[in-house]
């Protein structure tokens, strides 16, 4: 027997929350968007002098270096965290060289691990970015930069689906980054509603995008129950839907 899902969904107010919201409505799902991330850019650039590596970890990272009037240096190798990025950088017509095949900090250290060692790489990401990528990268023996391009910060008035939460009024909700759990659970505390939308979550099905999204989550008293192969918000969106309501469209 089929029934409503509603489900919060917590990307940034651009077209990544209008795609999200259409991915639910097309899975039969009636969606519940809050933003809980905003993009701060500090003005810096991915660094290129003498860099044999640039990473890049998101595709809002892409496009603040494409903004910028960013180029890669002769010989220097692009690598991208995931699909989503590399698409991003082709699009903005730069070339794509690495891509691992688990799109994750993990993953990238292990698709570099070997030919990284002695080698100089600058990441370029946000402010929230995982020590995994930094650690993982110096242990492969590579010296390794960092460059903030942007800050992620909560939006004013985040908060509507935690009050939802608190009342019982979810039945699904869909984590993308540990940053957008932290800021959920803030947005909660602000309205006064913590304890609330804890439990009204637990009595939902809950999606990580992936390993360190479900940790901070459960750290937090957050159950956590679909967790996709990939890290894919595509993927992702269709377990907790399919989880929440297994009759539904799509």
């Amino acid at each position: 027997m089929s029934r409503e899902v509603r489900a919060a969904v917590f990307r940034p107010d651009d077209e990544r929350l209008r795609k999200a919201v259409e991915l639910l409505d097309s899975l039969g799902a009636t969606p519940v968007p809050d933003p809980m991330l905003a993009v701060e850019p500090t003005g810096e650039t991915p660094r290129t002098d003498g860099a044999d590596y640039v990473i890049f970890t998101s595709k809002t990272g892409v496009e603040l270096a494409a903004e910028a009037g960013w180029a890669p240096g002769d010989g220097t190798v692009v690598c991208a965290i995931g699909e989503a990025t590399a698409e991003a950088l082709r699009d903005a017509g730069y070339r794509v060289d690495r891509v691992p095949e688990e799109f994750s900090s993990s993953g990238l250290v292990a698709a570099l691990d070997g030919e990284v060692g002695g080698k100089r790489v600058e990441v370029a990401r946000s402010d929230h970015g995982s020590d995994v990528l930094l650690d993982g990268l110096r242990e492969a023996g590579a010296e390794v930069r960092e460059t903030v391009l942007y800050r992620l910060v909560r939006p004013e008035g985040a908060g509507d689906s935690a009050e939802r939460a608190a009342a019982g009024e979810l039945e699904a909700a869909i984590f993308t980054s540990s940053l957008t759990v932290e800021n959920f659970l803030a947005a909660a505390e602000a309205r006064g509603v913590r304890d609330d939308a804890l439990r009204g979550l637990n009595a939902a099905v809950v999606g990580a995008i992936g390993e360190p999204t479900r940790r901070t989550a459960e750290e937090r008293g957050i159950e956590v129950d679909v967790v996709p192969d990939r890290a894919d918000i595509e993927e992702l969106a269709r377990a907790v839907v399919e989880a929440a309501a297994p009759t539904y469209r799509g």
